[in-house]
């Protein structure tokens, strides 16, 4: 490595996340990596005539934030559908009027994307059906997405287009909801958005590459160096889309992207396996399994699912199973058991994604495998409220339990299932630390855990799970310098000083992408 620094980073609060130097002053980058952490005279003899100096009048310095478990290109979509979040629309009339505004813009019979709206925040507590959205656009074909991207609302239009009737039988695992007495669909439909985007016009190339650079401008501006793609139906060609926005400069942040289970043997011809380069800046991350019970019974059945997961472990793939009742989540602990018995293997560092309810005898398993956790804070921060009035006690009470799952020493890594819930590692950071939702209740408070360990988890522990730790999520030597600077020290501030903490430049690959 050249040991001349292009960019030094000086007067600052350096928090390296690395044992052998914990905190520093000062941080050289040349090229692309870390060259060295340390006070600004330790560092001076690197600098050079062409040295880039930035000043950062005490303001703290850490590794990129790294989310987890995200989904880019739903992302991308969600921000150029129409906005039906809590915070933009507080009723069904609202979502009315902003879908019927869109339709005055679209020409008949094109596709209306609405996104985010969530009913238990809207004024009447109840989903919109095919006839509120059939009021707002009658010649529009209409998908409203839920926020948790699990439920879907069409409109009359859409469904005849799906040819959803009366007589469409419910996929495995999917819930065509009816009229009691004329057997209808009422529009809302469960765990089949995948089928629903099938048979919908693709976005045009123009539109994905507006949607995506508004993705990632939300990404740099908050501080998020690199993401870990979740999306189960990620597949080569996904994987050439999102190559393309990385050549093309829209997409900043370094990418690992998962594949769905059917993709296994396509990617292994190839001689690729979890950890492979697919190219500049995206590598191949683990194969994602969707376990859901939103029928009542398991899917995949429990003999499948271990099935799924032994021929993932033995591919050489690590294995990210989404999981988040009780039962999905000792599903995926049963599938991990067993191919961990079948095929043993100590640093495999297979996921439970979610892992929402995790009450202390599946957290003694967990704990048996070693498995890896990648769950969301933020969105206790952002749909506490909810949880609260709608969670059964029994459930609440272990609801995303990352304070016992890092005290009994798993790995626990952040994220924010975008556009789930909006990219935003401070909410998350404050969320983990005082269990607080945004309007100031708190769930199991001794759940929480350190400012420290929260910054763990959004930087540190996203490496890990990914198996990019020492070259991500620390300041080290030769660590890759993606960096952010920080409006403040987290492991100082107090607790309502957490969620006012500001990203105020993103360095990635050495590179200043963006600055307040």
């Amino acid at each position: 490595m050249n040991r001349h620094a292009n960019l030094l980073l000086l007067n600052a609060r350096v928090i390296t996340l690395d044992p052998r130097l914990p905190a520093a002053t000062a941080v050289a980058v040349a090229g692309n990596r870390i060259l060295q952490a340390g006070s600004r005279q330790e560092l001076e003899p690197l600098r050079e005539t062409a040295t880039r100096l930035i000043d950062c009048q005490g303001k703290t310095v850490v590794p990129g934030f790294n989310d987890a478990h995200c989904h880019p290109l739903a992302l991308a979509t969600s921000l150029l559908s129409v906005d039906c979040s809590p915070a933009s629309a507080g009723s069904i009339g609202d979502i009315q009027a902003r879908i019927r505004q869109r339709a005055t813009e679209a020409p008949p019979g094109k596709w209306i994307r609405a996104t985010g709206y969530n009913d238990f925040y809207l004024a009447e507590k109840r989903h919109p059906n095919r006839w509120d959205l059939d009021e707002a656009a009658p010649n529009h074909p209409v998908k409203l997405s839920h926020r948790s991207g699990h439920a879907c609302v069409l409109n009359g239009l859409a469904l005849r287009m799906l040819n959803i009737d009366r007589y469409t039988p419910e996929p495995p695992g999917g819930i065509i909801e009816r009229d009691l007495d004329s057997g209808e669909p009422n529009g809302l439909i469960f765990e089949m958005n995948t089928y629903v985007d099938e048979h919908m016009p693709l976005l045009s190339e123009e539109e994905l590459l507006q949607g995506m650079r508004l993705a990632n401008a939300q990404f740099l501006s908050h501080g998020i160096t690199s993401i870990q793609d979740a999306t189960w139906t990620d597949s080569p060609k996904r994987q050439q889309m999102l190559q393309r926005f990385k050549e093309q400069g829209e997409l900043s942040p370094r990418v690992s992207m998962m594949i769905g289970v059917d993709e296994i043997d396509e990617f292994k011809q190839q001689g690729l396996r979890t950890g492979s380069e697919l190219g500049t800046g995206v590598r191949l991350g683990a194969v994602k399994i969707i376990i859901q019970t939103a029928t009542g019974s398991l899917c995949p059945t429990q003999d499948e699912l271990n099935m799924q997961v032994l021929k993932a472990h033995q591919a050489g793939f690590q294995v990210a199973l989404h999981a988040i009742e009780e039962n999905e989540v000792e599903a995926a602990i049963t599938a991990l058991e067993y191919a961990l018995s079948e095929s043993p293997k100590t640093d495999h560092r297979h996921r439970v994604e979610h892992c929402s309810v995790c009450p202390p005898h599946l957290l003694r398993r967990l704990t048996d495998i070693r498995a890896v956790v990648a769950t969301q804070p933020s969105f206790i921060y952002y749909g506490g409220e909810r949880y609260l009035a709608t969670v059964p006690p029994k459930d609440l009470e272990w609801l995303y339990p990352c304070g016992s799952l890092m005290r009994n020493g798993l790995r626990v890594a952040a994220s924010s299932d975008a556009p789930v819930v909006p990219v935003d590692p401070p909410a998350g950071i404050y969320a983990a630390v005082t269990r607080k939702a945004a309007n100031g209740r708190t769930l199991m408070p001794r759940e929480g855990v350190s400012r420290q360990e929260a910054l763990e988890m959004h930087t540190a522990n996203g490496a890990y799970a990914s198996f990019e730790d020492g070259t991500k999520g620390c300041i080290s030597p030769s660590a890759l310098a993606d960096l952010i600077v920080l409006s403040e020290d987290p492991t100082q501030v107090t607790e309502d000083r957490l969620r006012e903490i500001k990203v105020e430049m993103t360095v990635v690959g050495g590179e200043i992408l963006w600055q307040r």
